[in-house]
């Protein structure tokens, strides 16, 4: 039974809360263990909650945040709960991953402070510069969301009651484990629509075209071995041209992530299928 109170926790680029009609009418019948390498904010694992799962992020600060919500739950709470939403107190805390002594926080103060820096931001945006460093801007919100006790608890749950791996490596290594019948959804980092559209703010280094290649030979290799896969991303030439051999259908989701309001809107993207 499908819990509705397990969601997302965080809010994440490329969140996939308005293609799940589009993922769930083109789901595979029936698979084993279901795979999901790039996990970001979890909208299509939380809504699926397969009973058997191997989730995957190459952000090692978001991969604590899961590992805390499914082994420490209460203390990660009764720290959230210690946060202001004050714009000195934000930018003191959001300076924090520029000073030496930051690996030295606990795993429960690193994941709180990305759920808090999350909750408070402009636009509640994830995003580092190019040493790994959060650089979004204090929100301003009246109320924020910090303590979504309610949701903590139930992903906690959920990752407990059935077999969950979360995994802190590359996507290829993610589903290493893979085999016949098994399904992997991919929602990698999209191609840009253009020069100007680029994101790559997950984390330092950005997901290039060689990346996308690199994770079209992988789909090449699963699909060979008899494993399903499913992939978003853009509707760019270069992502249609990648994958031509598999089923591709066009959908169109709201996109919030440009700081200009009148650029934000509908734009264009493929789901990708190696099954009918």
């Amino acid at each position: 039974m499908k819990t509705k109170t397990v969601a997302p926790f965080l809010k994440w680029v490329g969140g996939k809360r308005q293609l799940m009609p589009y993922i769930k009418e083109m789901l595979p019948d029936t698979f084993s263990t279901y795979f999901e390498p790039f996990v970001g904010g979890g909208a299509v694992l939380f809504d699926l909650q397969p009973e058997k799962a191997i989730i995957n992020d190459y952000n090692a600060e978001l991969v604590n945040v899961y590992n805390c919500i499914k082994n420490k739950p209460q203390e990660l709470i009764k720290d959230l709960k210690k946060h202001k939403n004050e714009s000195e107190y934000f930018y003191a805390l959001r300076l924090l991953d520029r000073k030496e002594g930051f690996q030295k926080l606990s795993d429960i103060k690193k994941a709180s402070r990305v759920i808090y820096l999350n909750k408070t931001c402009y636009n509640g945006l994830y995003r580092v510069n190019a040493s790994g460093e959060f650089n979004s801007p204090f929100g301003r919100y009246k109320k924020p969301n910090i303590v979504n006790e309610e949701t903590i608890l139930a992903v906690s749950e959920y990752l407990n009651s059935g077999d969950v791996g979360i995994l802190n490596c590359d996507f290829e290594e993610a589903v290493r484990s893979a085999k016949k019948d098994d399904f992997v959804y991919f929602d990698p980092p999209y191609d840009p629509v253009s020069k100007s559209a680029s994101f790559t703010g997950y984390v330092s280094g950005g997901f290039g075209r060689e990346e996308q290649v690199r994770l079209r030979d992988l789909c090449d290799k699963l699909d060979k071995a008899g494993v399903k896969f499913m992939l978003s991303n853009s509707a760019t030439a270069f992502i249609e041209d990648l994958y031509k051999a598999y089923d591709v259908v066009h959908v169109k989701a709201n996109r919030f992530i440009n700081s200009n309001a009148q650029k934000r809107g509908a734009i264009n993207e493929v789901i990708i299928r190696n099954y009918g």
